[in-house]
């Protein structure tokens, strides 16, 4: 076979992805405070583009929907939705993220709840700003003041340092004896507690100011894992008094603060501006409307286009105006392109979950992504994007679209039921179970076999540890140490 050069021609298919369709899926994935940076960044860029007035093309005095319909019109009268999220457990966060540590380890006596860390009152002041204004008075020299406020801009919200001294000491060029000398000031400051390296050194600084750091208060501190385990015989036998003496030392250590920081300002929250609002029609069915007051509406300024067309008089001018009006007219139809494909989806997924809309977690259902692409005719990726990062405010709160989804298990009624359902219901069992009959898991997957949920026994321990609900012996020493 002799070699040489020759020309084959050869036919192929392959996908080509231009760079706008490119974008318009990038856009689809993108959150509110995302898309805002990308309008503005564009307002920017292309001159013909402006913000115009918002369209409301149906006033709230005008009928509502017929029921059992949702109503997709795009405009909305600019009303917000509360954002309600629930206080989340980690066991790997840091010291200022364990404020819980005394509901876990089942503090509460005499039927009392817990302080709401979250919701204590901030002042204007930041911690850093409240802090520094007391060094002045208390350090010994300029130097220990200098390396007190370093100290100081280390400090998490919650008031805890999570810097190593020894990597300070190498940033400031300075003997870590001068060092802990300064985290001694920072810690001898108001709140009492800052400056603390870990939950028991915050508490131990606390129980100091109050005069209440005697051998046995130390040995409860040292040993919080077995407060929060619920093993409090070994406890109280360490500890080495009487159970009348346990409990006060418990009511003290219930006392004291372990995010002594949370109470001052700090950088401002972000509240999440939902995508889609639900509401209820009068006579049966929902209102499903995209939020524009989160997104604002782009139009193209025609007149200074003429304008500049007229000034226009060499090719490049021409081509570069014309660019900028394609680029504009795009970026619009890809907008509307996304709102339309986030309401299309949310309306499914609020057809499905109807049950959750009208009676609670209790009454979700399994959904799937495929199951959504496959009614609204869309790809299966694309509803991950338009879910990702979008959120849906109702009556019951604001929830991430992708709350909707979740896996499932067999029902007496066919349908199957949801996840959030089975675990709502796992956690109301407990809630409500006696300290003398605490339930097994057992116990708990014939109550649910009972009322149609089918389900072994690991699946419901699987269940019950995702929800952050111990076993049937940690629940019966928690629910002990409460009645006491």
């Amino acid at each position: 076979m002799a070699l040489g050069p020759r020309l084959d021609l050869r036919q192929s298919q392959s996908l080509v992805m231009t760079p706008q369709l490119q974008q318009a899926i990038k856009l689809l994935a993108l959150s509110n405070l995302e898309i805002e940076s990308f309008v503005a960044e564009a307002l920017d860029s292309n001159p013909l583009l402006e913000v115009g007035e918002l369209r409301h093309e149906k006033g709230d005095d005008q009928p509502e929907s017929a029921p059992g319909e949702h109503e997709s019109t795009p405009d909305f009268d600019g009303e917000t939705a509360l954002d309600i999220a629930d206080y989340a457990r980690d066991p790997d966060s840091s010291p200022a993220d364990r404020g819980d540590w005394a509901q876990a380890g089942g503090l509460a006596s005499g039927g009392e709840e817990l302080p709401d860390l979250e919701n204590r009152s901030r002042s204007n002041l930041s911690l850093a700003e409240h802090l520094a204004s007391q060094i002045g008075a208390l350090a010994h020299d300029a130097r220990e003041g200098l390396i007190a406020g370093r100290i100081i801009h280390e400090l998490d919200e919650a008031g805890y340092l999570l810097t190593s001294l020894r990597e300070l000491s190498d940033d400031l060029g300075a003997p870590l004896a001068e060092v802990e000398r300064a985290l001694m000031l920072v810690q001898s400051l108001d709140p009492t507690g800052v400056g603390a390296r870990s939950l028991s050194e915050c508490l131990a600084l606390q129980a100091r100011e109050a005069d209440r750091y005697d051998p046995c208060m130390a040995r409860l501190i040292d040993h919080l894992d077995l407060l929060g385990s619920g093993d409090i015989a070994r406890l109280r036998r360490l500890c080495d008094v009487d159970e009348e003496d346990f409990a006060d030392m418990l009511a003290e250590l219930r006392s004291y603060d372990p995010k002594p920081g949370s109470r001052f300002g700090g950088e401002a929250e972000t509240a999440i501006v939902p995508d889609v609002i639900v509401k209820p029609a009068e006579g049966g069915g929902w209102h499903i409307r995209i939020n524009e007051a989160s997104l604002p509406r782009l139009v193209v300024n025609r007149d200074y286009y003429v304008e500049l067309e007229a000034g226009a008089r060499d090719k490049a001018s021409r081509a570069w105006l014309n660019e900028q009006l394609g680029e504009a007219d795009w970026l619009i139809r890809a907008l509307d392109q996304r709102q339309k494909t986030i309401l299309k989806t949310a309306t499914e997924i609020v057809t499905r979950q109807e049950g959750f809309f009208r009676e609670g977690v209790s009454a979700m259902r399994p959904l799937t992504l495929r199951e959504v692409a496959e009614k609204i005719e869309m790809h299966e990726s694309t509803v991950s994007r338009v879910t990702s990062n979008k959120y849906l405010s109702c009556p019951r709160g604001t929830f991430e679209m992708k709350y909707f989804f979740s896996s499932g298990v067999a029902a007496a009624d066919g349908e199957g039921a949801s996840s959030e359902a089975i675990k709502a219901r796992i956690r109301a069992l407990c809630d409500a179970e006696d300290v003398k009959k605490v339930l097994s898991d057992q116990k708990l997957a014939d109550l649910l076999n009972e009322e149609g949920f089918d389900l072994a026994r690991r699946t419901v321990a699987k269940y019950r540890e995702a929800i952050g609900i111990g076993s049937s012996a940690q629940r019966r020493r928690a629910k002990k140490l409460r009645a006491l």
